[in-house]
């Protein structure tokens, strides 16, 4: 249940999140509370940035469920070459679009769609490194893995990055992904994909 909007104290203010490197390194930007919002944290987005720290620039990211766009806005800071951040939620979808007029940032676009909804569709652009960061709990992540193998999002040699609760089974990866990297933190696990 939605808590009551309140100024009073210090509890009612929102969280931020860092960007970590590149050229906003050091930027914090607020994020609004929102209902199964975990923004991914410093560390292991340090973890995945250095695991991707020769496929960042010039990639063009698709960042689903993009919350706090905590991670596609990281890849932006680091030249990707084009970022869109789908995310369903409204409120955060225009904190997103305004984080980005506050950056200046160019090459980059707010998709406000339900994320399976939008990857339905035929791809209108093919991307080289996806962000799949889903609410836990709600068999989110592998219809979005399939959705994006079947409608033809993802580039011939794509990088998936995969952030799930570490109970769930992963049964439903497309078959043409390779496993690169898996770590757990916590209640987490996470993982970045090759597609051949």
């Amino acid at each position: 249940m939605k808590q009551p909007k309140t100024r009073t104290s210090n509890t009612a203010q929102p969280g931020y999140v860092r960007i970590i490197s590149g050229k906003w390194r050091g930027k914090r930007l607020p994020v609004a509370d929102a209902l199964g919002l975990r923004p991914t944290t410093d560390r292991v987005k340090e973890t995945l940035f250095n695991w991707l720290m020769h496929d960042t620039a010039q990639s063009t990211v698709l960042d689903c469920f993009a919350g706090s766009g905590s991670l596609g806005l990281e890849a932006l800071s680091r030249y990707a070459a084009h970022v869109t951040l789908v995310e369903k939620a409204p409120a955060l979808a225009k904190q997103l679009q305004q984080h980005l007029q506050q950056l200046t940032a160019e090459h980059a676009e707010v998709i406000n769609k339900d994320c399976l909804q939008f990857l339905q569709q035929p791809a209108k652009r093919q991307y080289s490194l996806v962000f799949i960061d889903p609410p836990f709990r709600q068999n989110l992540a592998q219809p979005c893995c399939q959705a994006l193998e079947q409608h033809g999002w993802l580039t011939e040699s794509a990088l998936i990055y995969l952030e799930t609760e570490k109970e769930l089974p992963l049964t439903a990866i497309p078959t043409n992904w390779q496993l690169l990297k898996e770590n757990i933190a916590g209640q987490l696990a996470y993982r970045l994909w090759l597609r051949q």
